[in-house]
């Protein structure tokens, strides 16, 4: 059954009661615990936990809560919360590490369990490649009752996250502007602190999809066909922007003042864009990120450093390099002054104090920043399979710029292709973009006639 589970650098995601159960969840907390007491040296650890508003989240935060207390680590239960509250708290808390119970923007009948390092990152590759060794071999020592772990609650992670957001931006600029926002958080983690963090900024916000009680309103990811409700209810109420959040409150998706969605592109981008204007320090991103950023950082002066897809990945150069801004294209905004992990909360801050500050519409701002065409794909292909695929495209795309750090990507004048094994899927991602979408079709159309032939067999 453990097999069955997806198990990545940020821990594991399953189908609740089929490959994700109880015992997987306890035998997976034992593992995080048992590596961690390896690694520092530590007899007591502590642990922050949270979940998101999935209706299985209870079930699974008990029986991880029972697997790291039985390996002797202390937890402290952090309630419903987004996933970088979590992180803001285990560094401000001073903890051992940290769990979120979330399957980020998968269906609902999903669940996951996300793990944390002590400095609120998700573990580097081979911690998180130990932690499934130790998980998949059950290699760990129960604690006696004198040393089991001890459960306590503290439900202060809001007020400490959005202390730390608020202070990313000026409330003095913000809220003179009296700026109409609607804000969708899928009856997730983000609907409370997202709600409370628009009305500390002086905003009028029109709430939808705040029932954490509630199951998902529409599909979770904020993508453009999940986003007709809050399309039109920007329009609607002629507000001056809205926001999606993810189930989890890692990601944020924009719709303009036309009831126009934006992509989860332009989020990075947007914010990107603010803070460079004042910190001229280089950015951090993935290999799958539009290459807008790379245009905001040649006229702000700075460099993009490119990583493989994963927070980690980012988050991980950011810290090296001392950036201060970084993210992913899905809508994940890092900003190193909250935490090193994305947040959707610190990019509607930014970006309302962007919107502020240059007086510019969401719609003029885009267009300043100007477009390509992204174009991304999904095919049924396992690790072997896009190994094949990518054999082959090398082949045929000769010419072209190759970069292999994460799966591979091709280079052109014209554009570029990126070719990976999902993190949380079992499928190969292609993400394209080009200056149009009839540049791209001649590349996708090779890349589309090669995995036909790899998956018939011919």
């Amino acid at each position: 059954m453990a097999q069955d589970l997806i198990i990545s650098i940020s821990g594991v995601r399953g189908i609740v009661g089929e490959s994700l159960n109880v015992p997987a969840a306890v035998n997976y907390a034992c593992a995080f615990v048992t590596f961690l007491k390896g690694s520092k040296g530590k007899k007591k650890l502590s642990i922050a936990i949270g979940t998101d508003s999935r209706p299985s989240g209870g079930m699974i935060k008990s029986a991880v809560t029972a697997g790291l207390c039985s390996v002797g680590a202390n937890v402290v239960d952090l309630g419903l919360v987004t996933t970088p509250t979590v992180g803001v708290m285990v560094r401000q808390m001073e903890c051992d590490g940290g769990v979120i119970i979330t399957a980020s923007h998968n269906p609902i009948e999903y669940n996951g369990i996300k793990l944390l390092t002590s400095k609120g990152i998700a573990p580097p590759l081979k911690m998180a490649e130990r932690i499934k060794e130790l998980f998949l071999k059950e290699e760990f020592e129960y604690a006696s009752s004198e040393e089991c772990g001890s459960i306590i609650t503290d439900y202060s992670g809001d007020k400490v996250h959005l202390k730390r957001v608020m202070s990313c931006v000026s409330r003095n600029t913000i809220a003179p502007k009296k700026l109409k926002v609607v804000l969708d958080s899928v009856n997730g983690a983000g609907a409370r602190p997202g709600r409370k963090l628009l009305s500390m900024l002086g905003c009028h916000v029109k709430a939808i999809n705040y029932d954490t009680n509630l199951p998902f309103a529409h599909g979770p990811e904020p993508c453009a066909e999940n986003m007709e409700q809050l399309c039109q209810a920007v329009q609607k109420t002629g507000a001056d922007m809205g926001f999606a959040q993810d189930p989890d409150g890692d990601r944020l998706a924009i719709v303009d003042e036309n009831g126009r969605y934006i992509g989860e592109e332009y989020t990075l981008a947007l914010a990107a864009k603010h803070v460079l204007s004042y910190n001229k320090e280089n950015i951090a991103t993935n290999l799958s990120t539009s290459r807008m950023i790379d245009d905001i950082a040649e006229e702000a002066g700075c460099e993009v450093i490119r990583t493989p897809v994963g927070e980690a990945n980012v988050a991980g150069a950011m810290i090296k390099n001392n950036c201060l801004i970084g993210g992913e294209g899905n809508g994940g905004v890092i900003d190193m002054r909250v935490g090193p992990i994305r947040d959707s909360l610190v990019g509607m801050a930014l970006i309302l104090e962007l919107r502020s500050k240059t007086e510019k519409t969401i719609s003029e701002l885009v267009d300043e920043i100007g477009a390509y065409e992204m174009i991304k794909q999904k095919f049924d292909a396992d690790e072997k399979a896009t190994k094949k695929i990518i054999t082959q495209a090398k082949k045929t795309f000769k010419k072209a710029e190759v970069n292999t750090d994460d799966g591979c990507r091709f280079d052109f004048d014209e554009g570029w292709i990126h070719l990976r094994v999902s993190n949380t899927e079992p499928i190969m991602r292609l993400i394209a973009e080009f200056e149009t979408a009839d540049a791209a079709k001649p590349y996708i159309k090779k890349i589309t006639d090669i995995h036909k032939k790899v998956v018939s067999g011919k």
